[in-house]
């Protein structure tokens, strides 16, 4: 009766369930994974925010399958603010950037193609890929003094993903990018940008950029300024010309507003692959017309809550990353990797064995950190990482929160 694109486990995990049972017995939790900056403690314009939503022109139902032009002229603005020139006519407004890239896939894929996607990274992109039939197939990000795009990974995959001679690479449809990539923090850089447009040609792909921790970049570090011979950070995708490109961002990260679901797909490249993307993505929009008026509308107004609220945000993440460097110096066997820029943290952890000589896993520490000390941090195979060793942690919460969180994990993991 069901859909096979649906069949997924439903199983609990033990993490989950330990949580489960924790707030079930009315335990304390010190909650090192929380992402939704409405529950973090951040002052937000209500005034503002809600009178954004009564706006009169709402009233009146005049459907674009792009999305209301005033809302896409607030979007080039943004752009415009970054240094980039956006053409209105090549925004489409979206729900979210999850309902962009179902649109995207439709797009570009058939049901069987494959889309490669970085690894590590975050695990929506399985369940988006399975409802709209696509296989997707990792390249690895590695890390040495930070992260960055394995060149040589990424044209093992493509290689991998070919299905003979005469057809090398042609079902490889697009090859995804997250800049900054959730969660390591790291950016693509222009001569990265240079190699994957070199890949995309080769195999008439498309590539999908996920931009929407894009205005949440740190200072450069010090492992970052030894490395700047990989050149400087891609400022934004929706400048890239010489290959189909889809850009994506939305208020969820920029303005710190999840809940007012609006998002958009900018698109560029050469002139007739644009061309024939635009008519095409116009019939997709046109068939869901997703977006409400009274959000469009809003949308220029909301954009502009972000002044206030990416400060905050940056000081919030920023005093958090330096209580961690603090607390980890304390400890000689807990280390964190580098990072440039979004919400995360990650963990390194010591290779460690329990009494009986049996090796810990991620998930074993994240259990045992939950259950004898309260403190919930995600394992790294959460986010798919290839080896075992991470912890992954949110830079959102309250310090008080965080530090009493992390002070509980060198303690542990000492």
């Amino acid at each position: 009766m069901f859909s096979s694109r649906t069949d997924w486990s439903l199983t609990p995990n033990r993490l989950s369930e330990q949580l489960r049972a924790r707030r079930e017995r009315g335990l304390p939790i010190l909650d090192l994974t929380e992402s939704n900056p409405t529950r973090c403690g951040f002052s937000f314009d209500a005034e503002e925010i809600l009178g954004a939503l009564r706006d009169p022109r709402s009233l009146t139902y005049e459907p674009d399958p792009r999305g209301l032009r005033v809302a896409r002229e607030a979007v080039a603005r943004y752009y415009a603010e970054r240094g980039v020139e956006v053409d209105t006519e090549r925004i489409f407004l979206t729900a979210s950037t999850s309902e962009a890239y179902s649109y995207l896939f439709r797009l570009l894929a058939n049901p069987g193609d494959r889309v490669l996607i970085p690894r590590p990274s975050y695990p929506l992109f399985d369940f988006l890929a399975r409802l709209d039939h696509l296989d997707l197939a990792p390249y690895p990000l590695g890390y040495d003094c930070g992260w960055r795009i394995d060149r040589d990974g990424l044209e093992a995959a493509l290689r991998a993903c070919s299905s003979g001679p005469a057809r090398a690479g042609t079902n490889v449809r697009a090859i995804l990018v997250v800049h900054p990539n959730n969660p390591t923090g790291s950016f693509v850089r222009q001569n990265d940008l240079e190699f994957l447009i070199g890949c995309c040609r080769t195999r008439r792909a498309a590539l999908i950029a996920d931009e929407v921790f894009a205005d949440y970049a740190f200072a450069p570090g010090a492992a970052e300024r030894l490395g700047e011979s990989r050149g400087e950070r891609v400022v934004s995708f929706a400048a890239t010309t010489g290959v189909l490109t889809f850009t994506l961002s939305g208020l969820s990260k920029i303005s710190a507003l999840p809940q007012m679901k609006l998002a958009w797909i900018v698109v560029n490249g050469p002139a007739d692959d644009v061309r024939i993307a635009l008519e095409r993505l116009e019939v997709i929009a046109d068939t869901y017309l997703s977006v409400s008026a009274p959000l469009a509308n809003a949308l220029p107004r909301l954009l502009e809550v972000r002044r206030t609220l990416q400060p905050q945000i940056l000081e919030r993440v920023g005093r958090n990353l330096k209580g961690l460097d603090r607390q980890l110096s304390k400890s000689s066997a807990l280390s964190r990797l580098e990072t440039q820029g979004g919400w995360y943290a990650i963990l390194e952890l010591p290779d460690v064995h329990d009494a009986g000589d049996a090796w810990r896993s991620d998930e074993d520490w994240a259990l045992e950190l939950l259950r004898e000390d309260g403190v919930l941090v995600h394992p790294g195979h959460f986010y798919d990482f290839p080896s075992e060793g991470h912890l992954v942690v949110s830079l959102l919460p309250a310090p008080e929160i965080f530090e009493g969180g992390m002070q509980k994990i060198v303690a542990r993991l000492s």
